[in-house]
């Protein structure tokens, strides 16, 4: 049944269905969603997006992910130049609050925020079907990207696919009855802000199909992108009318419906654009529903069937509708493991349908993925680049997915030359700067106006340590000179130029810790004490970011043979590096989030930034340093028991930070406790609960994080590292390691069976299993790294 064609589900009665949905596969439900997004369900192709709602009429929301609220501005402060080596000097002399106030007035940008993402279109499906439905079932099925609904109406069972084609590059939606003759539907496009045509015809042959179709605009300015979208219908028996904005079909069998949408963000003029809108659908109506169907199905699961977790079957509590499932979790965790492989199963899913490499303009997932329907979304549903816009990808690379990480590094590109120009306006420096959000455009001015979060310039660094992280993954040499050097380069070169001596360090100021306030103390010079500021120097999160993008610099600068003498930013790293500012410890053990031991304004707050380097980073992991990792943990025990983990973002960062130190008991913990207190009903992640604002964010980083339970690569190939007692049986096959190594284990009474690792670009292999528990390779005693061959297979069993 784990690999079944979904479709045949959906015929089966009520019954029958309850005991045949795969409880890690599918989430299944038998009710619509009520007219509530959060409980509509996700699809997409990684360029357009749809959430199915599933009502008698149907409702539709579909995006497309370059439509933003408007064109690119230039919002940069030309103060902020003149400004800053003041703002520096007032900070260091304590005048903390006055500096703050000064960054607010010269650095802040205006407007203060770039872009926001928008809606497409709704499609509306009218069958005319009011109360009676019996037998209702709306079901989503991960492994093959696929939605449906299927009901009993006066006799006739209605079905519903819809699913969103990369090959084609389209939606395809079939619509079927089970008698003759008894499908009707009225077929429509709509959208609330700024139409600018809707038009419907008839191709009385039925070739091309009949088509309908809505224009807009993004907002009113009259460069703001615009978009042209249409559908064409397919009937297959009955007859077609149409009002001119409208297509109505009575007496049909099946009505296949394919859609497509492009935007002037990608094209250079409306002709352009038009073309490729009707290329794309001619094709999709010439190879028919079940050739886009297939070929759809085919590319969705060589991507997310390269996984297999298996912790535990759920037996009967699996089987059961995904509401009652998500009710009877919050009671008993244990009972019901294949939800949280579900939950895994279900970000993979929500990753490979929203971030795809759909050309050189491809845009990564946002902080809804491609799934909105608001005009304002909340936080404007940007790239915000402090932690929401990494932690999408943080399941990219571990969990065999790297390649959609491409979007990721084309928005890097666009963004290259504006933050080229900021560091130029606001710092008068040479490279790259990123503050802590951007758009579509690449706007690299810093947003909104607080001190606690508009001034942190580290953006562009923690997207380099990505960049850096996809060559550590891949072993591609090609990448990391064409795609990752460059932005190491600029970003290194933007933080050279602002790195001033301070105690004898290289000291980056003004920035902050992501989002967190401190109180000014008394009493130590610092004016004005009791205040609750943002803005200082020496960040901890900084400094790791910087010892980190030094480090980078200096690996790409071996790799690619470059020497200090051809390439200035080797010199400049190898000069900084060692005089970054080790973390400091304050009195209580802790790691320092800033450059004093401040009290903070929120001990619980949601931000684990100065624990950056435990997760993702790696320097203060326990087999980097035993002090740090102390120190670290120590910190998180405290935030976690204030609060934090309050949002499902944040939560996930918890898991992926105890799963790094190695408590897997602990992680684990917090996974069930995710699951139990963040998921909409559509098991989206949630800021503070179901129904409140989606942020997909937490849904990528419980699926990393569940990964980072079972395999470590920060320092070697680390098998079981973190192994909760809760899973003392289970396997996973298709992770992937740093190296470029693929990882297939099994484990029973909570110790490794055996395990294959598979080269794929060869290379040296140092390999650990669990808490340093003696094995072999290839029934040789593991005495230390081996070299592999590519391709080669290598078997690990513990002696």
């Amino acid at each position: 049944m784990m690999f079944s064609d979904a479709l045949s589900l959906v015929f089966l009665a009520a019954g029958a269905v309850s005991a045949a949905w795969d409880g890690s596969r599918f989430a299944w439900y038998t009710s619509d969603s009520a007219n509530d997004i959060h409980n509509a369900l996700p699809i997409g192709n990684g360029r357009l997006g749809a959430v199915v709602f599933g009502g008698a009429v149907e409702k539709l929301v579909l995006n497309e992910n370059s439509v933003w609220s408007g064109p690119w501005q230039n919002r940069v402060n030309t103060k902020s130049q003149s400004a800053v080596g003041d703002i520096w000097k007032m900070l260091v002399s304590g005048s903390i609050t006055a500096a703050g106030q000064s960054a607010m007035s010269n650095m802040a940008a205006n407007p203060t925020s770039p872009r926001a993402y928008n809606p497409l279109v709704n499609v509306g499906m009218d069958f005319g079907h009011g109360s009676g439905m019996t037998n209702y079932t709306r079901w989503l099925d991960t492994y093959e990207g696929t939605s449906g609904v299927s009901y009993t109406y006066n006799g006739v069972t209605y079905t519903r696919e819809y699913l969103a084609s990369y090959p084609h590059g389209v939606l395809a939606f079939r619509l079927s009855s089970s008698d003759t003759g008894k499908l009707n539907v009225k077929l429509s496009l709509s959208r609330a802000q700024w139409v600018l045509s809707q038009e419907a015809s008839i191709n009385q042959s039925n070739s091309t199909g009949h088509s309908f179709s809505l224009s807009a605009n993004s907002g009113q300015n009259t460069d703001a992108i615009t978009f042209w979208s249409e559908a064409r219908a397919i009937n297959s028996g009955g007859t077609v009318t149409s009002d001119g904005k409208t297509v109505s079909i009575t007496g049909a069998n099946t009505v296949d419906v394919f859609f497509n949408a492009e935007t002037s963000y990608r094209y250079s003029n409306a002709a352009a654009g038009r073309t490729e809108l009707k290329r794309k659908l001619d094709a999709a109506v010439a190879a028919g529903y079940p050739a886009v169907r297939s070929a759809a199905v085919a590319d969705f699961t060589n991507l997310s069937r390269r996984v297999n977790l298996n912790i535990g079957s759920s037996g009967d509590a699996g089987t059961l509708a995904t509401p009652t499932r998500m009710s009877n979790f919050k009671k008993s965790p244990k009972a019901d493991p294949e939800m949280i492989t579900l939950m895994f199963n279900y970000g993979r899913h929500l990753l490979i349908s929203s971030s795809r490499d759909t050309g050189p303009l491809s845009l990564p997932a946002n902080l809804q993925g491609i799934w909105n329907q608001d005009y304002s979304p909340a936080w404007q549903s940007k790239y915000t680049i402090n932690i929401n816009l990494e932690m999408n990808y943080w399941p990219a690379l571990v969990t065999n997915l790297a390649e959609t990480q491409k979007p990721v590094f084309d928005l890097l590109n666009v963004a290259l030359p504006r933050g080229q120009a900021v560091a130029k306006t606001m710092y008068g420096c040479d490279g790259f700067v990123l503050h802590h959000n951007t758009d579509l455009w690449g706007d690299a001015a810093p947003v909104d106006k607080g001190t606690p979060y508009t001034i942190w310039p580290m953006g562009a660094a923690w997207l380099a340590f990505e960049t850096m992280e996809h060559y550590r993954w891949t072993q591609n040499v090609t990448f990391l000179r064409e795609t990752a050097w460059p932005i190491l380069n600029q970003a290194a070169t933007f933080l050279a130029c602002r790195l001033t001596d301070w105690n004898g360090y290289s000291t980056l100021g003004p920035s902050l810790s992501p989002e967190h306030n401190f109180i000014v103390p008394s009493g130590k010079g610092l004016t004005q004490a009791g205040k609750a500021e943002g803005l200082d120097i020496s960040i901890e999160m900084d400094n790791q970011l910087l010892r980190q993008l030094f480090t980078d610099v200096l690996t790409a600068c071996s790799v690619l043979s470059l020497s200090n003498a051809t390439q200035s930013t080797c010199s400049k790293a190898a000069l900084h590096l060692p005089k970054i500012r080790p973390p400091g410890i304050a009195s209580n053990g802790r790691i320092m989030e800033w450059r004093s031991d401040y009290s903070p304004q929120e001990p619980g707050h949601r931000h684990f930034s100065p624990l950056w380097g435990l997760y993702p980073g790696r320097d203060l992991t326990p087999s980097v340093s035993s002090t740090y990792s102390a120190a670290a943990k120590k910190l998180l025990d405290n935030r976690m028991s204030s609060g934090s983990g309050s949002t499902g973002w944040s939560r996930s960062w918890a898991i992926n930070l105890y799963a790094r130190l190695g408590e897997g008991d602990t992680a684990w913990g917090h996974v069930q406790a995710l699951i139990q207190k963040f998921p909409s009903g559509n098991l989206w992640n949630s800021d503070s609960g179901p129904g409140s604002s989606f942020q997909i964010d937490g849904n990528f980083g419980v699926t990393a994080g569940i990964a980072e339970c079972f395999l470590h690569s920060h320092d070697g190939v680390h098998l079981l590292p973190a192994l909760p007692a809760a899973v003392a049986k289970g396997s996973v096959q298709g992770l992937v390691a740093r190296g470029n190594f693929v990882v297939d284990m099994a484990w029973e009474g909570g110790k490794l069976v055996n395990s294959t690792v598979t080269a794929r670009s060869g290379g040296s292999l140092a390999l650990r299993v669990q808490n340093g528990v003696k094995f072999q390779v290839d029934d040789v005693p593991y005495a230390g790294p081996i070299q592999t061959k590519a391709g080669g297979v290598y078997r690990v069993s513990v002696v």
